[in-house]
């Protein structure tokens, strides 16, 4: 694409992936293209050739256009619509009936039976805990100690988009279009339930039930769900430690005491 116009360009700026809005012949692009650390366009490039068909057959997510997993490099054609993070459409519960029926279809894909998955992702938050963070140290051992305890019983896995919130969430004349799958993989089910949680349920009662009505039912056990919102808690608080993002650093102290309360 050497004769394509950069329109803008979309990129965080906290990690080293850039992210631009291309236009050529008429037609828009976004290009993706990760940096040595990158762990995400893999998953991106994963997710469209396995997974996004529930979406992309509904005009629902961007189609691919081209993938090079070792040049680390995507490009799509562009989804129109405007974020719904931080316009009115963050409170309206019909959004998140939308919201929850784009995400079971997307759930309700493939179902896979896995033995170590509990062990593993406690091994995770542990190793989470050894990096540099800002957890005090009696909260850090609390954790250490109730981690060490769960159960690693056999988990189901699902297609999840791994970030399911308003922020990849685009409006565009009142349908609901999804961007975004860096972080893409197969988890439980209820991991994409975990930052609408803490977010823009806790600030408006009415979304979740909207939400789990567009869904279908609400499949999250007690204590399934504690060990999910404490692993999103740890990995939230470290990682935004890691890339110097206080807000969202600030966010998994929040997470943090949110589920040692519970």
């Amino acid at each position: 694409m050497p004769a394509a116009e950069v329109v803008t360009d979309h990129s965080w700026g906290l990690v080293g992936t850039a992210v631009l809005e291309l236009q050529l012949d008429g037609e828009r692009f976004i290009a993706k293209a990760g940096d040595t650390k990158d762990r995400h366009i893999s998953r991106e490039i994963r997710a469209h050739r396995e997974w996004l068909a529930p979406w992309t057959t509904r005009g629902r997510a961007p189609r691919l256009v081209h993938a090079d997993e070792e040049a680390k490099l995507l490009v799509t054609r562009f989804l129109p619509g405007v974020l719904v993070q931080g316009t009115e459409q963050e409170w309206d519960p019909d959004i998140y009936r939308q919201a929850g029926e784009l995400l079971a279809a997307f759930h309700a894909q493939v179902a896979v039976p896995d033995e170590t998955h509990e062990a593993r992702e406690n091994r995770r938050s542990l190793a989470y805990l050894d990096k540099k963070h800002t957890i005090a140290p009696e909260v850090t051992a609390r954790l250490r100690s109730e981690i060490e305890s769960w159960p690693t019983a056999a988990a189901v896995l699902v297609p999840t988009h791994g970030d399911w919130q308003p922020r990849n969430w685009l409006i565009d004349e009142g349908t609901v279009g999804i961007i975004d799958f860096g972080r893409t993989d197969l988890r439980p089910a209820i991991t994409d339930f975990a930052r609408l949680a803490v977010q823009q349920f806790a600030t408006n009662p009415a979304l979740e039930p909207a939400f789990f009505d567009g869904y279908g039912s609400d499949p999250r056990g007690p204590a399934a769900w504690h060990r999910i919102q404490l692993r999103e808690a740890i990995n939230t608080t470290v990682w935004a430690h890691q890339v110097g993002d206080k807000p969202f650093e600030a966010q998994g102290h929040r997470m943090l005491a949110a589920a040692l309360r519970e």
